[in-house]
């Protein structure tokens, strides 16, 4: 009931130029956006060469991208040239105050300043408490 409702006003608002798409758990709009600019775009890189970094590199400067750049391809191929690439793109990010974290094995993310990456703050390990009864 309340989702058949939602679907009718949802189809209200939309206009004519829109596609939409819904399914049973979703609702998928395909809206006109040809003359607005994005305020921050996330966008998705793969290094499969060093040479790959140039793009990356060109969209920290820009500092409006997110990258979230998938490293298995060089990883496998070359770990001297990957720590090479992340060295210059951590340096890079650092002169532009942005922020880089990893993603498992394979993935990478790097933000402008605007952006930050949350990191879970790791607890001190519990210091055992040792019991001497042999000071008596």
């Amino acid at each position: 009931m309340v989702w058949d409702a939602f679907k009718k006003k949802l189809s209200s608002v939309i206009s004519s130029e829109s596609k939409v798409e819904l399914g049973e758990d979703y609702v998928e709009l395909e809206a006109e956006l040809k003359d607005q600019k994005a305020k921050v775009l996330i966008r998705p890189f793969t290094l499969n060469q060093y040479d790959d970094i140039k793009q990356i590199l060109a969209a920290i400067r820009d500092g409006n991208t997110i990258s979230i750049l998938n490293i298995a391809p060089l990883k496998e191929k070359d770990v001297s040239e990957l720590k090479r690439a992340i060295d210059k793109l951590k340096k890079t990010i650092e002169a532009n105050e942005g922020d880089i974290a990893g993603f498992g094995e394979n993935w990478l993310i790097a933000t402008p300043s605007f952006a930050k990456v949350w990191r879970q703050e790791q607890e001190a390990p519990a210091v055992p408490k040792v019991v001497n009864d042999d000071l008596d």
